[in-house]
């Protein structure tokens, strides 16, 4: 199991001095409202999604051990993370995956009772945001901003208007725009990967592995097949030549 390298570099920060800390508080906050995300701040570390650590049912502690579904060893990997106790966060870091794809295999094991559903209507409504499960508007529903007769009106609206469904949340006065940005904002960055340690990289069988990565792993095998196949090639010109 892989260190809790996130908490290790945050220990880091906490031994600068204020005024360094502070100068470091006041940039991040710059940032984080210039994409108009400022609710950020204001967030409960209860509610937020990457701060959650998932935990294991008897079904997934059983599947984990015996391993019975064949299940893609990703996932065994993320459960095994998920035992010892690892926030979405720390999971992410240490697998080198995106949020996104940290929240699918979150999604997956949830549906398939292998880790116990949120009790946090926000964590749960986010994650299933952030894996492409839930639409704009069926984020708002979960988070009980919306009701289900709101939504369907909206859904009316929207198949006889060409404006995008979120901005008839807006007009419809159920959201405001400064909420469409945030979820739009937060869920492109949720597809980047951010690598903490480089010196850290995952390597070997039992590491997570996106199809990308298997691709590149394939490319890179087949040229070392084909520049192998072009030494043989050369080596048997050169005895036929040779024996000429």
């Amino acid at each position: 199991m892989k260190k809790n390298i996130f908490n290790t570099f945050l220990s880091k920060i906490d031994d600068f001095p204020l005024w360094i800390k502070q100068i470091i508080f006041l940039r991040l906050s710059d940032d984080i409202k210039s994409q108009v995300c400022e609710k950020f701040l204001q967030e409960k570390s209860e509610d937020i999604f990457s701060l959650y650590s998932p935990t294991l049912t008897f079904k997934g502690s059983e599947e984990l051990k015996n391993r019975k579904c064949g299940l893609d060893l990703n996932i065994y990997n993320f459960l095994e993370y998920c035992e010892n106790n690892l926030s979405i966060l720390e999971i992410s870091l240490n697998t080198f995956l995106s949020m996104e794809e940290v929240a699918k295999y979150f999604i997956f094991c949830i549906e398939q009772g292998y880790i116990e559903r949120p009790v946090n209507i926000e964590i749960d409504a986010m994650a299933g945001f952030i894996a492409g499960k839930f639409r704009t508007g069926e984020y708002f529903k979960e988070k009980g901003i919306i009701s289900d007769e709101q939504l369907e009106k909206a859904v009316d609206i929207s198949a006889k208007s060409r404006k995008k469904f979120a901005e008839i949340l807006v007009d419809m006065g159920l959201i405001t725009q400064d909420d469409v940005s945030v979820m739009l904002t937060f869920k492109e960055e949720a597809k980047k990967r951010f690598v903490l340690d480089y010196n850290a990289v995952p390597q070997g069988k039992n590491e997570f592995c996106s199809k990308e990565d298997e691709y590149i792993k394939e490319i890179e095998e087949l040229k070392a097949e084909n520049e192998k196949l072009k030494k043989r090639i050369i080596r048997l010109l050169e005895i036929v030549r040779g024996n000429d």
